[in-house]
């Protein structure tokens, strides 16, 4: 049998989203892919179209990193174009998705034939801890503007 060289050896996955906010329930799947992979970059998504998100875009990678200091596995990463084109830029083969609904499988599935037939990527699709499935950026987006408290639904940054 043949050495590989540690480079070789590593199974990267790509985890995408615009992650506003990044929630417990991205956490979990990040977690669970770390059982995986070697690897996992974070990509967090820009949307070109709004000018100000690019600013914003990066106050989230900002805040994502705090989660994962010291944690050499997890990198986090600010792209505008396709996720495909950033994963096979960084070496993944491998896109990593959390799926809460029969809605979000649907969708996902889609993807993932798309990019496995145009760039060659696997997706590995998680699905979400039941105890969880109800925590999403938008809830966490709605209860923050009538002002509640949603740290229950964020991770804790370890600095």
């Amino acid at each position: 049998m043949t050495q590989k060289s540690h480079s070789q050896e590593q199974r990267v996955a790509v985890f995408p989203g615009t992650f506003d906010p990044f929630t417990i329930g991205h956490a979990d799947i990040v977690e669970r892919g770390l059982e995986i992979f070697d690897r996992v970059a974070i990509c967090v998504g820009v949307n070109i179209s709004k000018p100000k998100d690019r600013q914003s875009a990066e106050r989230r990678v900002q805040a994502i990193e705090r989660v994962y200091a010291g944690n050499d596995r997890v990198s986090v990463h600010c792209w505008s174009g396709l996720t495909a084109e950033f994963a096979l830029s960084i070496g993944a083969r491998h896109l990593l998705r959390g799926v809460r609904s029969v809605k979000d499988n649907d969708y996902e599935r889609d993807m993932a034939e798309a990019n496995r037939e145009m760039f060659g990527l696997d997706t590995v699709v998680l699905f979400t801890d039941p105890k969880l499935a109800y925590v999403s950026s938008s809830l966490v987006r709605e209860l923050v503007a009538h002002g509640q408290d949603v740290s229950r639904f964020l991770p804790k940054a370890d600095v």
